[in-house]
């Protein structure tokens, strides 16, 4: 099952809306169950080189169902995933992308945010993930 229009459109308001709760502007993705981009949104005078990040955050949280800290915990030099960011044609791996859960816990999507520092992607993309 993958996520909806309907679905990304409502992860990315609230998104938005935790981002203007911390005064901050985000670039917020969001990818269906192969990874492929449903829904984007810029914030007016967000970053432009956080665009990319925010879709490979998103598409990083995707392809190995876990959060993106948590990657980018297991690919420190001795872990088991050291220099997998250099896999799949480039991945993100610090906090900012979550995998999107529907009602049966089924993952569906996710969410990639950038623009800020990675605990406030990570607040971003947690209050969209959280909405579906």
């Amino acid at each position: 099952m993958n996520i909806t229009l309907q679905q990304a459109e409502k992860a990315i308001a609230a998104a938005q809306k935790k981002a203007i709760a911390i005064d901050t502007k985000m670039n917020i993705a969001i990818v269906d169950a192969g990874a492929n981009l449903v829904a984007f949104a810029r914030m007016d005078g967000a970053w432009l080189g956080s665009l990319d990040i925010s879709i490979k955050k998103a598409k990083t949280a995707r392809f190995f169902d876990m959060n993106t800290g948590v990657v980018g915990e297991l690919s420190q030099p001795g872990g088991s995933l050291y220099n997998i960011e250099h896999s799949n044609n480039g991945l993100i791996t610090f906090p900012g992308g979550i995998p999107i859960k529907n009602s049966k816990d089924e993952i569906i999507g996710a969410i990639g945010v950038s623009g800020s520092a990675v605990e406030n992607d990570h607040a971003v993309a947690e209050a969209g993930a959280a909405s579906i």
